[in-house]
């Protein structure tokens, strides 16, 4: 008879620390996933605000440098247009203004060029198209994490052995990041 209770006692023994280690197991895959997910929403959060961020960025360079430009091209435009009688001097004064209305233009454009020689549109725009794309894959490897630490945890509380702790314990599969219908659309940009 003692030989059976202390078979029973090991028995007792391994199925305890069998049971914590799959509880312990179960909780770590369970942290594990939460902390991916947290990943996924930190990056969603990213795309939030740098499209925030950025679009207003992008507007505000684009109206500057469009000033900027129409500026330039309106003196052009102003002091091409006039036609000066030398012996009149109203005419005269008013050609004068727009030479120096086109100067201060070109003076203005110079001055945003030295200052910002990579201030252009066309980079801002460029910036944001490989900052969007930047994000869209750290989504993308947040989301493909994630999936892989939901898929690590349902094997864990779904096969067999750990199907029984977890069910004793209260652990449920999750679910997988699934795309919203319609997400294998481009999304449509507009400024």
């Amino acid at each position: 008879m003692k030989k059976g209770w202390i078979v029973i006692i090991v028995i007792l023994i391994i199925l305890g620390f069998w049971g914590c280690n799959s509880y312990n197991g179960l909780q770590k895959a369970n942290l594990n996933v939460n902390n991916v997910w947290g990943t996924v929403q930190t990056n969603y959060q990213r795309r939030s605000d740098m499209y925030q961020n950025i679009v207003q960025t992008i507007k505000g360079s684009a109206k500057f440098e469009d000033s900027t430009l129409i500026g330039v091209v309106q003196a052009r435009a102003n002091a091409t247009k006039i036609q000066v009688n030398i012996d009149d001097s109203a005419s005269l004064a008013q050609y004068q203004k727009a030479q120096a209305d086109l100067q201060s233009s070109f003076s203005k454009l110079l001055a945003v060029s030295e200052a910002y020689p990579d201030l252009k549109t066309t980079a801002a725009f460029q910036d944001f198209q490989a900052q969007i794309e930047g994000t869209e894959n750290r989504i993308n490897v947040a989301r493909k994490d994630y999936n892989q630490a939901v898929t690590d945890y349902n094997q864990k509380v779904q096969l067999f052995p750990g199907n029984i702790m977890a069910g004793i314990f209260g652990f449920h599969p999750k679910a997988v990041f699934q795309a919203d219908a319609g997400a294998d659309k481009a999304p449509n940009i507009q400024f």
